[in-house]
């Protein structure tokens, strides 16, 4: 390993917050010395379009994984959720670190819940995700597109531009701003991303140092969770252009995993739903766990809610 490890991080204020966490946490327990790269990626850059149609979450990895390809950087730290299924050849995930609260949340100037909302109210957000969910508990709403930094977000809302938006409560709360949570939503009502909440660790595969270094720091419950989470996507092809939802629990020894899936070209539709559970020991157990939640789906007609699948007739 190099004397000094480079963490390879997107320059928001959120990232920064968790590149120096990481940062921190490296240099107390192992006595690393550490330094941050800034960088500012194309999903930054962005902003006039959804993801979805203009190349998907990876837009916020690309550059740093290139970082690390080049040599300029040893670690990149990322949201999960922002990471796309599957890494580029030569790419791992070393290691997944303690999720915080994986709730969406309801931001709100004005009101306190979702059900306070009045019909029309214009609420924010570039998910799809959130979108299929949010019309399937209040299809009055008028969902309107949000995308920037967290921070940008809250400017927008305040501005007047939203009667309420939704974002991730764990971002809000590493920043320390869980005051701005007006409520939390509960994934009985809001599924969370797979992932939501959850830091992961990309390196290169042959960092063969490093990589053992920070196996030691894996919070292994999160990350047996997030392998289950991960699976279904990657068993449906998931991308962000894809509304799909997954969320696992522990129960004991028992894994328990939800799955929603929306249609993205008619949000309307209702949203298909999948509840698995099973004893998980392993990665193995877990990604099974998330290609059987996946294959429900598929059961429950999700062929035609996918990508490239005809239109459905109308009823």
């Amino acid at each position: 390993m190099s004397d000094t490890t480079v963490i390879a991080t997107r320059e928001s204020r959120l990232a920064l917050w968790q590149a120096e966490h990481v940062r921190d946490a490296l240099v107390a327990r192992f006595g690393l010395r550490v330094e941050l790269l800034g960088m500012t990626t194309r999903g930054d850059q962005i902003l006039d379009r959804s993801l979805s149609k203009v190349g998907g979450k990876g837009l916020f990895v690309k550059e740093l994984e290139t970082a690390l390809e080049q040599g300029q950087a040893h670690l990149a730290v990322h949201s999960l959720k922002d990471v796309p299924m599957d890494l580029p050849p030569g790419f791992v995930l070393a290691a997944v670190w303690l999720r915080e609260d994986p709730r969406d949340a309801l931001v709100s100037n004005r009101y306190a819940s979702l059900a306070e909302l009045p019909p029309g109210a214009v609420v924010g957000t570039s998910s799809l995700r959130r979108v299929v969910q949010l019309l399937a508990l209040r299809p009055d709403l008028r969902i309107e597109p949000l995308r920037g930094n967290l921070d940008t977000r809250l400017r927008k809302l305040d501005e007047g531009g939203f009667d309420a938006i939704v974002l991730a409560a764990a971002g809000l709360m590493r920043l320390g701003l869980g005051a701005r949570i007006r409520a939390r939503l509960e994934p009985q009502a809001m599924l969370p991303a797979a992932g939501q909440g959850a830091l992961g660790l990309e390196v290169r595969e042959d960092a063969h140092a490093l990589r053992a270094l920070l196996a030691q720091t894996i919070h292994r419950p999160t990350f047996l969770a997030v392998q289950a989470e991960r699976a279904v996507s990657r068993a449906l092809g998931g991308s962000c252009s894809m509304p799909l939802a997954a969320h696992a629990t522990w129960q004991g020894d028992t894994l328990q995993l939800d799955a929603a899936l929306g249609d993205a070209a008619q949000p309307q539709r209702p949203v298909l739903r999948t509840r698995l559970a099973a004893a998980v020991a392993d990665e193995a157990a877990a990604r099974a766990l998330g290609t059987a939640a996946a294959e429900q789906l598929r059961a429950a007609g999700a062929a035609a809610y996918l990508p490239g699948a005809p239109p459905a007739e109308p009823g």
